[in-house]
């Protein structure tokens, strides 16, 4: 089978299916917390420098720990989302199905 067979087998999926439409979703929530965790990281670590070439008290750790506090949260509400990802289509259908058995 070549490239020209095997893309007639799998066509492109259109801009309104809903697959691609969660699947896009699904990888902007997880986009969305690897850059703030990246940030939080290069962030930190030029804080921390500052603070050592400075000499000063130590400091750094304050906003490490609050802005890892908020990081930390970030990610169990995106990893959350996705672990949830369908649940509320398996409640409608359970639901549906209740509702049909009744009538």
């Amino acid at each position: 089978m070549n490239d020209r067979t095997s893309s007639y087998a799998n066509p492109a999926p259109s801009i309104d299916d809903p697959l691609l439409r969660r699947a896009r979703r699904r990888v902007a929530l997880k986009t969305g917390f690897f850059v703030h965790a990246l940030v939080f990281t290069l962030v930190n670590l030029g804080l921390f420098t500052l603070n050592q070439a400075i000499g000063a008290r130590p400091w750094s750790h304050f906003p490490l720990g609050g802005w890892g506090f908020a990081l930390a949260i970030h990610g169990i509400v995106t990893f959350v989302k996705l672990t949830g990802d369908g649940w509320r289509d398996r409640l409608l259908t359970a639901e549906l199905a209740r509702l049909r058995s009744q009538a």
